[in-house]
């Protein structure tokens, strides 16, 4: 019994010493100054992402800038952000650009979290207006040989000066936004003042001496070589550029973009909306014929969709449908013409006006407006010549075509016209045989005259 009892007791004793001997080693453990697990795992990782190439994006802007670009460009930024992208770099090539879309750029650029290099490329290309902005905007500025920059003056639609007090507000604003940009990034101020001013264009080695742009790079390897090892600087601090060991991919135009940038140009919008006014006119000139009516409506759609990107001046847009009320007037009420001709007029100053801009090269181009008017008046003419030929010809089938034909009395009561018998709807008898004019049709029954043999 004293040797089962001693037994239970190193057995109890045993059950305590083994949680007091694990709590004690816990305790030790943490407090243990070499580096933990996960620490050591991260190294690992960063040391291995460090071995990665580092992905550069090349994203190629080719025109006007527009709603559609700004979209493109936020979208790509967004790519390179989740993606964890070294740079992205936008090729530019630009005549210039709506101010709201440019703005919109802009901040995406500034507020970037992934380095932006804007590379006005390849040789022969031009930063004009909006693309001014946009370089200056930009982490990086660069451009390739024999490519310019400037020319940012705010214009008139016919490409003349705008002298108002208008126009002052538009350059003291346009001055104090590029000025902020050139600031922020450390870049010519009084020339950035200058381009906006007096319109004024440099070369690719003036930009470069007087530190408008950073870099000036035959292509897009020299370009990387370059900014390998530069520093950076983010809105959550400095960066420095890693590109020894890199991986280019260019983002590719999506086909939606691709018709989008289409149907937004001011003269493809022009055009849609145009033709959506006519087949709807050729539909209501002549009803079931569905196809004009389908082609219009669908024009129409496309055309309020461009115009909801394109800055709209409404006095031009409500010119544009009184020409169409006024095409459409005209096959309901003959007005000889006048219609017609006040429909055009109306069309061409709506054209003229209806694109809000300063700029001449985003507006509707003066030939396509001209030829687009002289192309809708001419078919609203034939349009309205057919209308009235049919109004004065007389109808040749149905019992319409039966009015003024001549018929014969073949029995009491009953006269032989267009091949059948018809009843005659008359008080007086005829004589068999006697000729007579159809003067009416009633129902079934005709009224005639007896002819003079």
């Amino acid at each position: 019994m004293r040797k089962l009892s001693r037994v239970s007791l190193l057995f109890f004793a045993f059950l305590f010493v083994i949680p007091f001997i694990s709590i004690t080693i816990q305790f030790a453990l943490a407090q243990d100054t070499t580096e933990p697990k996960d620490t050591l795992l991260s190294d690992t990782v960063k040391e291995a992402e460090k071995l990665l190439p580092a992905k550069v994006y090349i994203l190629k802007v080719d025109g006007p800038i527009g709603a559609v670009t700004d979209e493109r460009i936020e979208q790509a930024i967004e790519l390179a952000e989740d993606e964890g992208a070294e740079l992205l770099v936008v090729t530019l090539n630009t005549p210039g650009g709506f101010s709201n879309a440019t703005r919109s750029i802009c901040s995406n650029f500034l507020n970037s979290k992934v380095p932006v290099c804007v590379y006005v490329s390849p040789s022969g290309a031009h930063a004009g207006s909006a693309g001014v902005y946009m370089t200056y905007a930009a982490h990086i500025a660069a451009m390739a040989p024999t490519t310019n920059i400037g020319s940012a003056h705010p214009v008139s639609g016919s490409g003349e000066k705008i002298d108002s007090i208008m126009n002052e507000k538009v350059t003291n604003d346009a001055v104090a936004q590029i000025r902020s940009y050139a600031q922020k990034r450390g870049r010519n101020e009084e020339w950035a003042e200058k381009v906006v001013r007096e319109s004024v264009s440099i070369t690719d080695k003036d930009a470069l001496e007087i530190n408008v742009i950073d870099v000036i790079a035959r292509d897009i390897d020299d370009l990387l070589e370059q900014l390998n090892g530069r520093e950076i600087e983010l809105t959550y601090g400095k960066k420095t550029l890693a590109l020894e060991n890199r991986e280019i991919e260019e983002i590719e135009t999506s086909f939606a973009h691709m018709i989008l940038e289409i149907i937004t140009q001011p003269n493809i919008a022009f055009l849609l909306m145009s033709i959506g006014g006519l087949g709807i006119m050729l539909e209501l000139y002549n009803p079931g014929s569905i196809f004009p009516g389908v082609v219009g409506a669908i024009s129409l759609i496309l055309a309020f969709y461009a115009f909801q990107t394109l800055p709209i001046n409404f006095a031009g847009l409500a010119l544009v449908l009184l020409a169409a009320l006024l095409f459409i007037a005209e096959i309901k009420i003959i007005s000889h013409g006048l219609l017609t001709v006040g429909g055009v007029i109306s069309l061409f100053f709506g054209g003229l006006m209806l694109i809000d801009t300063v700029d001449p090269a985003l507006g509707i181009s003066m030939p396509f407006l001209i030829s687009m008017v002289i192309f809708v008046g001419a078919v609203v003419f034939l349009v309205t010549w057919l209308v009235i030929i049919a109004q004065k010809n007389r109808p040749i089938v149905g019992n319409e075509g039966l009015i003024g034909q001549t018929g014969e009395v073949r029995k009491s009561g009953y006269v032989y016209v267009g091949g059948a018998l018809w009843k005659i709807d008359a008080a007086e008898e005829y004589e068999t045989g006697s000729k007579v004019e159809i003067t009416a049709v009633d129902r079934l029954k005709l009224k005639v005259r007896k002819l003079n043999s």
